[in-house]
């Protein structure tokens, strides 16, 4: 592929998303395509709410942990500059969610943060690594060093 046209940037607010995030939007200014975000709500509790696994973030929750989460969203999505409309909160595992919404949206490029995996980790897999194996689309996983 000679240009990517729609990037998805997988955020996890981990110490490291600045790197991962500058990354994403350089590839998307090089190849002038549409960037989109997700994050996946996959250790908080879900509220009894009638937004399904999509949340909602225009609208209030009346949720403090899950209020905080759209917030740290809104502000990476101003800070890069993404749309309101390409920006997505879900419920569920990192790998499915990613996955699915790359294939609805018809993203060509899934760019994902990745640690370092030794031993037992190595074997249970990470969130990119699952990407990558079960995205249609092509995969960037960001090399991140452990502190």
């Amino acid at each position: 592929m000679d240009t990517y046209q729609h990037i998805l940037l997988a955020v996890d607010y981990s110490e490291h998303g600045g790197t991962v995030a500058r990354r994403a939007k350089n590839l998307a200014e090089k190849y002038q395509a549409k960037l989109s975000l997700i994050h996946v709500l996959d250790n908080i509790p879900m509220p009894d709410t009638g937004y399904g696994t999509v949340i909602s973030l225009i609208e209030d929750s009346g949720y403090e942990l899950l209020e905080a989460e759209k917030a740290k969203l809104m502000q990476i999505g101003d800070q890069l500059d993404v749309a309101q409309n390409n920006r997505w909160m879900v419920w569920g595992g990192p790998k499915q969610e990613i996955v699915q919404l790359a294939e609805r949206e018809q993203v060509d490029l899934i760019v994902v943060g990745s640690h370092g995996r030794h031993g037992l980790s190595l074997l249970l897999g990470s969130t990119a690594n699952s990407v990558l194996h079960y995205a249609k689309c092509d995969v960037m996983a960001i090399r991140l060093l452990d502190a």
